[in-house]
């Protein structure tokens, strides 16, 4: 993975553990909102698709692109289908 891909990457998910902490630590109190709940889960799983966003382009501009010339575009194809199942 690209470097700066890499630290994109690394960012959202802070950003993300970060809101996780918080709803945690909302769940903990007896007068939580479930709407404010909510916004939190919401907020962690737009930093996890952002994350996935940074990380599906690195891997389409480093290994996509260049399959062909290696000869293992079948293998490359195959391998994000499977892992975009999951998304």
């Amino acid at each position: 993975m690209p470097t700066e891909a890499r630290k994109r990457a690394m960012r959202r998910l802070s950003i993300a553990r970060g809101h996780l902490d918080s709803i945690v630590r909302m769940l903990e109190k007896d007068d939580v909102y479930c709407v404010d709940v909510l916004r939190q889960i919401k907020a962690v799983q737009g930093a996890l698709s952002g994350a996935g966003d940074v990380v599906l382009r690195g891997h389409l501009e480093t290994h996509v692109a260049t399959a062909h010339e290696r000869g293992d575009t079948t293998e490359i194809v195959e391998e994000l289908m499977e892992a975009l199942r999951y998304r």
